[in-house]
Order: C-alpha cells, then structure tokens, then sequence
C-alpha cells in the first residue's frame, strides 16, 4: 500500500477514536489545565483532516493515485464530517435538516458519479466542491469551541450555503449524464 492510501487509512483508523472520545465524555488535570474528552476529540479530528490534505498532496506530488484512494478518500472524509455531523445533531448544536441536505447532496454527487463510470467518464472534483469540504471542516472544527449562537448560525449558512452551490455545480456541469436513455 502507497504512503497516501496508508494516510486515508489512518483517517478511517481515526474516526472511532474520535467518537469514542466523544462518547466517553471524561475529564482530567494536567498542570492544573482542565482538559476535556472533546478537546482531544477535536485534536483528532484536526489529525484526521489533516491526513487528507497530507495524502492529496502525497498522491500527486509522488504519483500515487490509485483506484483504492480515489474511493476511500471520499468515502472517509464522508465518514468523518458525517461522524462529527450527527453527533453535533444528538447535543443541539446543528440541526439535522443541515445534516440532510448534505446527505442528500453526497448521495446525488455519488450517484451521479457512479451513472458517468457507467458512461466510462470521470467526473473530477470541482472547485466549489473543495471549498465546500474546506468551509465544512473549518465551520466544525469552530463548531467543538464556545460560539455564539449567531456564530453557529453562520457555521450552518456557510456549510449550507457551499453544500448546496457546489452539487448544483456538479449537475450543471455535468447535466448530459443524467439525460434519459430511450
């Protein structure tokens, strides 16, 4: 296995790790620093997106990209934002209609996807699609700190906003794959 499959690896490796520290809710000293189990969760959480960044950088630069990483690492940055996602849902802090329409919006992407192999073309990702997954980590990330409540109104439109605009971008883009075949 290539250095960048190994770091997507890591990134899935990671996501239990960080729901249990999520789960598990404890607390300790050290040096008189109150630390809490969601702090190191969201140090994970750091780790694991920074893994994606790493193994991007480390597939192109080296020449690594592989069928298994062009499906894993999607499939684990999914895992990893969706994990965060539900469980900011199951403590109030983001509403779960946010939450289904990115789902929604990754199913339709996928599918869509999936309906172009099927075509034998590849639908690469786009801009507004990278910047979607950037605005999303860095609005979580904000999320596991004390935000305002107008702060967090801002994580939800921005996370809202670019999930929306880049899978339309997929479709217009893309709209001849979708025609119906009669």
């Amino acid at each position: 296995m290539n250095t960048a499959n190994k770091l997507t690896m890591v990134r899935v490796a990671l996501i239990p790790i960080f729901l249990m520290l999520l789960y598990l809710d404890f607390q300790f000293t050290v040096l008189s620093i109150d630390i809490h189990s969601s702090y190191i969760a969201l140090a994970v959480f750091i780790a694991a997106a920074l893994t994606d960044v790493a193994d991007g950088v480390v597939a192109r630069k080296r020449n690594q990209i592989t069928d298994f990483g062009k499906f894993m690492d999607p499939l684990a940055d999914k895992v990893l934002t969706f994990a965060a996602m539900l469980w900011f849902v199951e403590i109030g802090v983001m509403p779960a209609w946010l939450v289904l329409i990115v789902i929604i919006r990754e199913f339709m992407v996928t599918g869509m996807r999936l309906v172009a192999v099927a075509k034998g073309r590849v639908i690469a990702a786009t801009m507004s699609g990278k910047i979607k997954t950037v605005v999303t980590i860095f609005c979580l990330i904000a999320m596991f700190l004390p935000l305002s409540p107008w702060m967090l109104i801002i994580c939800w439109i921005l996370i809202g906003i670019t999930t929306v605009v880049s899978g339309v971008e997929y479709f217009i883009k893309n709209k001849d794959i979708m025609k119906l075949d009669m």
